[in-house]
């Protein structure tokens, strides 16, 4: 096949499955609507995974609920060639706020691709896998589900994102910080606040004097470093010296290394509170460790090109900007594209009531159209280069066995 016929081959089927996006688009809403209604947060997302599965099975997926041990995982599958493509689909809202994260537009999105790309998975060469991970925001459902073997096989992983209105679809040089999350637990003696106060050992006392100490740590630190934290229990009544406190807190920072010497520099914080106050001192993590966010430089030339194509705003992103994602974890080992999608008129910060409202207008669900369209066209234009398909399926993940481990 000559140039000319390859071009005419490839913007045929760029069309076909533009009009596969556009056929699919008003269920694909209302499903996309139906999730910003449900609310579920994270591994409760029971109706949001039902709907899901029920639409791609209506578009010729094979389903398997309950993947990697999840309830509310799955994996939908299309097509048995020897390229394993996997669309993230992410529905888990935000515990007392909904959907200020657009979880609901990530999980349109990629579902949208989805069945754009399932009357194609053969011509392409295809193992299409549309991948539901419950629990990013908290709980890591994509490390859980990666150790677990979900994704092995897998050459490439995309999903996409939404953010506020002003950002640059253009994905190059973008990354997403690693973020660990722990408890930490102060136990003193209790006594009576004012009959024996003396003989008490103040809990509560060690949660303020932690907090005070990562305030003024905050001086210290890189301005890409983050750390917060909140008191999730210190006392019950006003009369009763408490004898417990839970401070619980994050770290993040763009490197391992930087995260991990910066929680070092944390948990001292909290060492010296248990110290000045005679308290003693447990940490406890709480979820699994989310890694940085590595986008693959391929896969985000070819989104790029399609953004272009749909008129966005593709110049060079500014820099990292701050945020986390279980994505980070897939993309350590799989190559893997994890895009923002800027609202227009989102002049409001993700994780807040006006973006939870955002992302159930038409605005946000037009972006979610165009940004399937563009994971579709990514994934074909990925399949269809020579090159990229060697090094993709190459590259096709599998996990490293304790015999693998003890050779190495």
């Amino acid at each position: 096949m000559d140039t000319t016929q390859t071009t005419t081959a490839a913007d045929g089927l760029r069309q076909s499955l533009a009009d596969g996006v556009d056929r699919w688009k008003p269920r694909v809403k209302a499903l996309a609507r139906d999730i910003h209604g449900f609310k579920e947060i994270s591994f409760e997302e029971a109706r949001s995974a039902e709907a899901i599965t029920a639409l791609l099975a209506e578009g010729g997926f094979d389903v398997e609920r309950g993947t990697a041990g999840l309830p509310t995982a799955f994996t939908a599958s299309a097509g048995t060639g020897d390229l394993t493509v996997a669309l993230c689909v992410e529905y888990d809202a935000l515990p007392g706020i909904g959907h200020a994260c657009g979880h609901n537009l990530i999980a349109g999105a990629s579902v949208a691709a989805a069945l754009a790309l399932q009357p194609f998975v053969d011509e392409l060469g295809l193992t299409l896998k549309a991948i539901g991970t419950p629990a990013e925001e908290h709980g890591g459902g994509k490390s859980l589900m990666l150790e677990r073997g979900a994704f092995d096989g897998v050459g490439l992983a995309l999903m996409v994102h939404p953010v506020q209105d002003g950002l640059t679809y253009n994905p190059a040089g973008t990354s997403a910080q690693a973020v660990g999350r722990y408890k930490a637990t102060f136990t003193g003696k209790a006594a009576h606040a004012a009959a024996a106060p003396h003989l008490g050992v103040n809990a509560a006392d060690a949660a303020v004097l932690s907090q005070v100490a990562i305030g003024l740590l905050r001086q210290q630190i890189p301005s890409d470093h983050r750390v917060a934290c909140y008191v999730a229990e210190a006392g019950h009544v006003t009369n009763i010296i408490p004898e417990k406190a839970v401070v619980e807190f994050e770290c993040r920072a763009f490197t391992l290394p930087e995260f991990e010497a910066l929680l070092v520099r944390v948990r001292r914080c909290f060492e010296g509170a248990a110290l000045a106050t005679g308290t003693s001192l447990e940490f406890e993590d709480t979820e699994p460790l989310y890694e940085p966010l590595i986008q693959d430089h391929d896969l985000a030339a070819h989104w790029t090109a399609a953004m272009d194509s749909l008129g966005k705003d593709t110049s060079p992103a500014p820099g990292l900007s701050g945020g986390s994602t279980d994505m980070g974890n897939i993309s350590q080992v799989i190559p893997s594209l994890h895009p923002w999608l800027s609202i227009p008129g989102a002049d409001v910060p993700i994780h807040s009531h006006a973006f939870a409202a955002l992302a159930d207008t038409p605005p946000a669900y037009q972006v979610m159209s165009e940004a399937g369209l563009a994971l579709a066209w990514t994934v074909a234009a990925a399949a269809s280069n020579p090159t990229l398909r060697q090094r993709f399926t190459h590259a096709a993940y599998r996990r490293r066995t304790l015999s693998q481990e003890g050779a190495s």
